[in-house]
């Protein structure tokens, strides 16, 4: 079965929204009560992981490879350039660390997603 169109148009905006969203929360000064609770790797770690789900399902003709992990890194140090300028953040290649195992963790997970029911038609493009 293939993948239907609605899904793409979905995950695409998913997509959008979440980088906003993480851009938003990388760059304020406000503190999210939900976002501060967790380690701040762990926050980046489960960031990339939903960005490179979310990537990899948004585009699905491409297989998760260099060009989407480049694209992540790409944001991921565009996110640390950002924050060097901002006196209330600061640059970290631990940050860029943790969203490169949030990428790695999403690939390595893919065989098992495969297994998942709901999921399984992303790879049947």
């Amino acid at each position: 079965m293939a993948f239907p169109q609605s899904n793409l148009l979905l995950f695409r905006a998913a997509l959008v929204s979440a980088l906003l969203f993480i851009l938003l929360l990388a760059t304020t000064q406000m503190h999210y009560p939900g976002a501060d609770s967790l380690n701040d790797k762990v926050s980046h770690i489960l960031a990339f992981y939903a960005l490179a789900m979310l990537e990899d399902f948004s585009f699905p003709r491409v297989e998760f490879g260099l060009s989407k992990v480049l694209t992540l890194m790409a944001y991921g140090l565009l996110i640390e350039a950002t924050q060097y300028f901002l006196p209330y953040r600061s640059f970290s290649l631990y940050d860029l660390g943790a969203d490169a195992a949030g990428v790695l963790m999403y690939a390595l997970s893919i065989p098992a997603l495969k297994q998942v029911p709901f999921l399984r038609r992303r790879w049947s493009v």
